[in-house]
């Protein structure tokens, strides 16, 4: 294959020739590890599927209810303090699986959200409110206030520095 052709497919094309190819050689290496393999390759498939289809149902209907305009007014370069709160709650407000989140994400940066925001919401997903009774239990509530207290805290901390060292000039 020719270098320079191979330089202008993008990186998402090149990793899937990659496992493809990998495949290939498992299956003349070892073809029942090639068979185990592409069994559980179609099991993770129906699992993901759904929530992918899911994501872009949610993406469609953001799209159509939440404006440019809207997203940069609330969570854009100059939201302020309401900015980090709206990201504080949905973050932790928010359910499901990480990765369902990073295209509705993606698209919100998109239309104008700061990435100390992207950073801010996902640090807030580890306050999980259905396991905080547990976590009370286990090591009391005075523990588990200021701990939660502190993941809100640093996470502005985190997104005022992940923003800061995205948008350091050089």
């Amino acid at each position: 294959m020719n270098i320079k052709i191979f330089s202008k497919i993008n990186g998402g094309l090149k990793f899937l020739i990659l496992i493809i190819f990998l495949y290939l050689v498992c299956a003349i290496l070892n073809f029942d590890l090639f068979i185990v393999a592409l069994s559980r390759f179609v099991e993770l498939l129906k699992e993901v599927v759904p929530i992918i289809l899911i994501v872009f149902i949610i993406m469609f209907f953001s799209n159509l209810l939440l404006e440019t305009k809207k997203i940069t007014k609330y969570l854009g370069h100059n939201s302020g303090i309401s900015g980090f709160f709206l990201s504080i709650v949905f973050g932790i407000l928010s359910a499901g699986p990480i990765y369902m989140w990073y295209p509705l994400l993606a698209d919100f940066k998109e239309k104008g959200m700061k990435n100390s925001l992207i950073a801010t919401f996902l640090y807030n997903r580890a306050i999980k409110i259905q396991l905080l009774p547990l976590m009370i239990y286990y090591f009391s509530l005075k523990f588990t206030i200021i701990l939660s207290i502190y993941m809100v805290i640093f996470s502005v901390i985190n997104g005022i520095l992940v923003e800061k060292s995205l948008t350091y000039k050089k």
